[in-house]
């Protein structure tokens, strides 16, 4: 069955400012591809919450269920087919006003029979590049990015005296898979900066890498990239410092961080330390539970940064990170 994307539906989490929920719900989903690569979205039928609103199809665990055996059985009763689960996908946790929801969902490998909505509910096959149109529920929208968007945020280092050397760090970064770049060079002369940045920009152009200018919003829109916003630039903004189409992200460590990045419409986030790091010693990190803490109260991509390599992605997307953001582990050496 196919359709059109419902107008959306406002679904905003309770702000910090009122008192959060206990229950806890936890819920799987699974990723279903057809072979054209479509991935199937389900309709929230009337009566429930959030109804109207397209989801990645799943439920709730029953009593003594494995997480595994409560989305196979699932899928079964919801949608008529039989599937083997692949690799898990990522778990969001996500704050609603009645209840602390934890979404696990898992790529599903394989499936038979013809998925059809059992219990009333309308289904589509969308193309990957559109599922971003669809309306979603606030721990659904995390699922789309973490499908679509990098897994790694590589944050560049300042250059020391050699510029030639620090651009082929930056080709074998891009070289070795980085797609998403952001452009930070702390205490370089201006002049020198503008000078490297435009030919980084080139080359991550090149590799088919989306880059953002950390802080200087006026040499973003003179190359055309995104922006990334420190935490003290990002609470200064009263609305979106780029055109329509050119990603916007920022830095965050408190939860007025995420709320103000969420309101400004930025494309995705980063929020740490997570470990303790070498740029910042003596301080420890937030750690994985209070990063999923801060996590639910928004529904953006987040990024995981502090102390991480590319072996903590795992980690992050079971506490419902979109991946690693990083300087040192991402920039060869």
């Amino acid at each position: 069955m196919t359709g059109h994307p419902p107008p959306a539906v406002s679904t905003h989490p309770p702000g910090p400012e009122r008192s959060a929920p206990t229950r806890i719900v936890e819920v799987m989903a699974g990723v279903i591809r057809d072979a054209r690569g479509r991935i199937l979205l389900a309709r929230r039928t009337e009566g429930r919450d959030l109804a109207g609103l397209w989801e990645f199809p799943g439920g709730k665990h029953e009593p003594g269920e494995s997480a595994e055996d409560a989305l196979v059985r699932e899928l079964h009763e919801e949608l008529g087919i039989d599937v083997e689960l692949g690799a898990p996908l990522i778990t969001v946790p996500q704050l609603y006003p009645d209840k602390r929801l934890r979404l696990d969902v898992r790529i599903v490998a394989q499936w038979r029979g013809n998925a059809r909505g059992r219990e009333g509910q309308a289904l589509v096959w969308v193309p990957p590049h559109k599922l971003a149109s669809y309306a979603m529920p606030p721990a659904d929208r995390p699922v789309v990015a973490a499908l679509l968007q990098p897994s790694h945020y590589l944050v560049t280092p300042t250059p020391e005296d050699d510029d030639a050397l620090w651009l082929l760090q930056l080709e074998a970064a891009l070289a070795a898979g980085v797609r998403r770049v952001q452009l930070r060079a702390p205490g370089l002369d201006p002049a020198r900066w503008r000078s490297l940045a435009t030919q980084a920009v080139q080359r991550c152009r090149h590799a088919g890498a989306e880059v953002l200018i950390n802080a200087d919003a006026d040499l973003a829109r003179e190359l055309g990239t995104g922006l990334h916003l420190p935490s003290t630039l990002l609470h200064a903004q009263r609305e979106r410092p780029l055109p329509p189409g050119l990603p916007l992200a920022a830095s965050c460590h408190v939860l007025e961080d995420l709320i103000a990045a969420e309101a400004l419409a930025c494309d995705f986030a980063v929020l740490g330390s997570v470990r303790a790091t070498p740029s910042h010693p003596g301080i420890a990190g937030i750690g994985w539970d209070a990063f999923a803490a801060l996590r639910e109260h928004v529904s953006l991509p987040i990024y995981a940064i502090g102390g991480l390599t590319p072996e903590d992605l795992d980690e992050a997307r079971a506490h419902g990170a979109q991946g690693v953001a990083a300087i040192r582990s991402l920039w060869p050496a």
